[in-house]
């Protein structure tokens, strides 16, 4: 006699579709936040809104951009993804709510912050900064130790990495040592841009692999073509990325750190090369993975040719905010467009008519804040020109995405 074996477990439940998963919350949040702190930087450079903080207005800029934008579309991407690679279930329900609320708390503090010098504010603020990254971490340490993923170390250190240099952070900022808040704040780019790498590996040839087999009303079109990914390509990047951020960061040898970036630019080339399709031109949601990941190849060069050139703008500068543009502002609002389509169940073939105009506001945004200064021209007028475009990218992707990632996955599962 058989016995119909049924899974009696009960199914998770939350207060909202919105805490169903860590992408959902996340990437609204993330996207809301991107349009705020851009709007009160733009209105702090054009003078509208005095910076009175005890800190440099640059660092309190790029602490928003680093630690409160991209750490947040980092958290909802691995509270997402790691629950595929391991098998484990993440945060939901007011578990995940907790989390988003102390990263919530710590950027309304920050938003503040450029105000008033309060000692105290900042003090709960690097408390509330903490708290999220540790729940974050730790969540994610829990599900690969459970899973035994050995290989998902490089994530984990990766993150332990990002909270100490958020700590260093917080420590320049109390000793009022701007070298200390410096190197935290480059370290924490750095490494982001290493997370966004070692993502991208994995997901980039598995994506365009989904998206050139079909067309665009999810059809087979006979395409097929196999993920390419090498183990030399892969230790060139790696070798390359870490020796750049050393000689770059800590060593201060602008010659050595070019070669290391070189040696990344050699890989990264080869990995693009490998992953290519024409048919990648037809689909929005590949051809912005592509742009933001040769952007970001492309930002590495500057790094390589700043010993040689001599030039009225900071090329450092420009290679930093290349490696953020691409990498942090194109590569995570690409991501997101794909993420929320796919974990909700909805066709990743036919995503909003807006994404196309959302990715080239990015990239727009992008050339305006590097290579436009490097051309001439009136250096505060490209940025402000870059951030009125990020402010509409992020503007019309909540116009698109809130409503998808508000609501049930269209085939009644949790998620």
């Amino acid at each position: 006699m058989l016995m119909n074996i049924q899974n009696t477990a009960p199914r998770p439940k939350s207060p909202h579709p919105i805490l169903n998963l860590g992408f959902r919350i996340f990437f609204v949040g993330s996207a809301v936040f991107a349009i705020l702190s851009m709007l009160l930087w733009l209105a702090i450079l054009q003078g509208f809104a005095p910076f009175k903080g005890t800190f440099n207005p640059f660092y309190w800029h790029a602490h928003e951009m680093i630690f409160g934008y991209a750490l947040a579309v980092i958290a909802g991407f691995l509270l997402t993804a790691v629950k595929t690679w391991t098998g484990q279930m993440m945060p939901f329900g007011w578990h995940l709510g907790a989390i988003f609320g102390a990263w919530a708390t710590a950027r309304l503090l920050w938003l503040g912050l450029h105000a008033t010098s309060s000692s105290a504010m900042l003090i709960v603020a690097f408390v509330f900064d903490l708290l999220f990254w540790i729940m974050v971490t730790y969540s994610v340490i829990k599900a690969v130790w459970v899973a035994r993923q050995k290989r998902q170390i490089g994530i984990v250190a990766k993150l332990t990495l990002l909270m100490l240099a958020s700590i260093a952070f917080y420590i320049g900022v109390f000793l009022d040592n701007t070298n200390v808040q410096q190197i935290a704040l480059y370290g924490a780019l750095y490494l982001v841009i290493g997370v966004v790498f070692t993502i991208a590996r994995r997901v980039l040839p598995f994506f365009i692999v989904k998206g050139v087999s079909v067309d665009n009303d999810g059809k087979p079109n006979g395409l097929n073509i196999e993920q390419k990914n090498s183990a030399l390509l892969d230790r060139m990047n790696l070798i390359g990325f870490f020796g750049f951020i050393v000689f770059d960061l800590f060593m201060k040898f602008p010659t050595i750190a070019g070669i290391f970036a070189f040696i990344c630019v050699i890989a990264n080339i080869c990995r693009l090369k490998n992953w290519y399709h024409p048919a990648i031109w037809q689909k929005p949601l590949l051809w912005s993975l592509v742009i933001a990941f040769g952007g970001m190849t492309a930002s590495l060069l500057l790094f390589v040719v700043l010993p040689f050139i001599e030039t009225d703008v900071n090329v450092h500068s420009l290679g930093l905010h290349g490696l953020a543009l691409f990498g942090v502002g194109l590569m995570t609002v690409a991501m997101m467009a794909r993420v929320s389509l796919g974990h909700t169940g909805r066709n990743i073939h036919q995503p909003p008519k807006t994404v196309s105009a959302i990715f080239i506001l990015m990239i727009l945004s992008a050339l305006c804040r590097v290579l436009m200064p490097m051309l001439g021209g009136d250096y505060m007028m490209w940025i402000l020109i870059s951030q009125v475009a990020w402010i509409l990218c992020f503007g019309l992707f909540c116009l698109s995405y809130v409503g998808i990632l508000a609501k049930q996955r269209t085939d009644g599962l949790f998620g």
